[in-house]
C-alpha cells in the first residue's frame, strides 16, 4: 500500500514560533537604513555630544573627587580620546560606504554601538550610576540599533549587550564607588524598574522589527503580483497569437488532405500519402496545443500558492485514492512558506511530470522523497527525489531536451515542460542522479523574479 507521511507534529508550534520570525531586507535596503541612521543622523548627534563632552571633561569645574571616582574620571578621559579616534574612522567608513561590503558596514555598526554604550556607561557611573539621568540615552542606544541594524540576531544580542553595559556601570558604581552612608539611600525597586524597561525596550524594539518587516514584505507581494499579472496577460495574448497563426494554417492542410483523399478515394498509393499527412498534421495540433495552450495563458491568472498544497494536489494527481502502486511517499514540508505568485496549473503541471516520472522509475515498493523549504532572498526550494534506477551519464545533459524518451509511448515533453514552466517564473531546475541508487530534481522558484518570455 501507499504510505503518505505528512507534516511533523507541532505545526501549530512551529507556526507561533515563525509569526515572530523576521526577515532582514536585502542589502540595499540595509545599506538604506545604515546611510539614514549612522552617517546622516547619529554623525551629526555624535558631534556635538562630543563637543559637549570636552568640555565637560576637560574644560569645567569639577567638585574634589575621592581616590576611585578620579580614577574612573581619568580613564574617562583617555577612554574618551580613543572613541573620538574610532568614531573619526568609522565617519570616513560612512561617507565612503558603497566601497564596503554590508557585511563589513553591519561588524562596523555592531562594534561602534559598543564603544559608544561603554562611554555612556562610563559617563552614567560618573554622574550617579543608576540614578543618573544618561539612563534615558541607553533606551535610544536601542532604538538606534533596530534602526541600524534589521538582522533580528544582530540587533537583540547588541540591545541585550547595552543593557548589560549600563546595569555593570550601575553594579560598578553600587560595590566600588559609593560610602557606606550613600548605600543606604539606595532602595532596589528603581534599579528593578529600569532594567526592566531596557528588555522590554529590547522585545519592543525587535516585535516593531517584525511588525515593519511583514508590512514590507506585504508591500513587495503586492507589488509583484500586479507586475507579474500584467506580464502573464501579455504572454498569454502572445501565445494566443502564435497558437492562432499556427493552427489556423494546420487546419487548412488538414482540410485540403481530407478533400484530396475523397478525389482519389481509388488510388491506395495517395490515400496512404493523405492519411500520412493527416497523421502528422494531428500530431502537429496536439504539440502546439500541449505547449501553447496547456496553461492556459489567455485567461492571465495569476494566483499566491502555497506551495505545500500544490504538491499535496499534484501527488493526488499521480496517486489518486484508491491506488495500488505501492509506493511509499516521504512528506518534509517547510513551515509558513512566502507564498508563490504564479499560475497553479503551470506549477502543478512541473510537480505532477516529475512525480509521474519517479512512479514509473521506481516501481512497486519504492519511495519517493519531497522536501520544501525556504531558499533564503525570497526563494523556495523543492527537492524530489525517487530510489529509482537513476540516469546514465548520457542522458543527463539532454533530459530536459523536447521529444527526447526511453518510454514506448512517451511524448518526451514532460521534462521539456517541467524546464519550460519553472523558467517562465525566473525559476531554475537542476537534476542529479547515480545510476543505481536515486534521481533527485532540485527546483528553485524566485518570489521576486519576473516572468520571463521565452521563444
Amino acid at each position: 500500500m501507499n504510505s503518505f507521511e505528512s507534516r511533523s507534529g507541532g505545526y501549530g508550534q512551529l507556526s507561533f514560533f515563525h509569526l515572530f520570525r523576521s526577515v532582514a531586507p536585502d542589502e540595499n535596503e540595509q545599506r538604506v537604513r545604515i546611510r539614514f541612521m549612522e552617517r546622516h543622523t547619529m554623525l551629526p548627534v555624535k558631534a556635538v555630544y562630543f563637543l559637549l563632552l570636552v568640555y565637560y571633561l576637560y574644560f569645567s569645574s569639577w567638585p574634589e573627587l575621592d581616590n576611585v571616582r578620579w580614577t574612573l574620571f581619568q580613564t574617562i578621559q583617555w577612554f574618551f580620546l580613543l572613541c573620538l579616534i574610532v568614531n573619526t574612522v568609522i565617519a570616513v567608513m560612512l561617507f565612503r560606504m558603497d566601497e564596503f561590503s554590508i557585511g563589513v558596514l553591519r561588524e562596523v555598526v555592531f562594534s561602534i554601538c559598543l564603544f559608544d554604550a561603554v562611554l555612556l556607561a562610563m559617563m552614567t557611573e560618573l554622574t550617579g550610576g543608576f540614578e543618573s539621568f544618561l539612563f534615558w540615552l541607553f533606551l535610544g542606544i536601542q532604538v538606534r540599533n533596530a534602526i541600524s541594524m534589521p538582522v533580528a540576531t544582530t540587533q537583540i544580542m547588541a540591545n541585550l549587550c547595552v543593557s548589560v553595559i549600563y546595569l555593570c556601570a550601575g553594579a560598578f558604581d553600587i560595590i566600588v564607588a559609593r560610602s557606606v552612608e550613600e548605600l543606604e539611600g539606595i532602595t532596589v525597586e528603581p534599579v528593578m524598574l529600569r532594567a526592566l524597561l531596557l528588555v522590554l525596550m529590547t522585545a519592543f524594539c525587535y516585535a516593531l522589527q517584525v511588525l515593519i518587516d511583514k508590512q514590507r514584505r506585504m508591500d513587495s507581494e503586492e507589488e509583484e503580483f500586479d507586475r507579474r499579472q500584467s506580464q502573464l496577460q501579455a504572454s498569454g495574448r502572445l501565445a494566443a497569437e502564435i497558437a492562432h497563426q499556427i493552427k489556423n494554417p494546420l487546419g487548412i492542410i488538414n482540410n485540403t488532405a481530407f478533400t484530396l483523399g475523397k478525389l482519389t478515394a481509388g488510388d491506395q498509393i495517395i490515400q496512404k500519402q493523405v492519411e500520412l499527412i493527416r497523421e502528422e498534421v494531428n500530431k502537429a495540433d496536439q504539440v502546439i496545443t500541449k505547449l501553447m495552450g496547456y496553461a492556459q495563458l489567455t485567461e492571465g491568472r495569476l494566483d499566491k500558492l502555497d506551495i505545500n498544497d500544490v504538491l499535496d494536489f499534484s501527488i493526488t494527481q499521480v496517486f489518486p485514492e484508491g491506488h495500488k502502486f505501492g509506493i511509499r511517499i516521504r512528506k518534509n514540508y517547510g513551515i509558513a512558506l512566502p507564498p508563490l505568485l504564479a499560475q497553479s496549473l503551470h506549477i502543478s503541471e512541473v510537480f505532477v511530470n516529475i512525480l509521474q516520472n519517479s512512479r514509473e522509475a521506481v516501481g512497486e515498493n519504492g519511495e519517493i522523497s519531497i522536501i520544501t523549504s525556504y531558499g533564503g532572498n525570497y526563494t523556495l526550494s523543492v527537492v524530489i527525489e525517487d530510489n529509482g534506477p537513476g540516469i546514465s551519464l548520457n542522458m543527463m545533459d539532454k533530459v530536459f531536451e523536447p521529444y527526447l524518451t526511453t518510454k514506448e509511448k512517451g511524448t518526451g515533453l514532460g521534462l521539456a515542460i517541467v524546464k519550460h514552466n519553472t523558467e517562465l517564473y525566473g525559476g531554475k531546475v537542476e537534476v542529479n542522479s547515480e545510476l543505481g541508487k536515486y534521481t533527485r530534481f532540485n527546483l528553485l522558484f524566485p518570489g521576486r523574479s519576473a516572468i520571463r518570455f521565452q521563444s
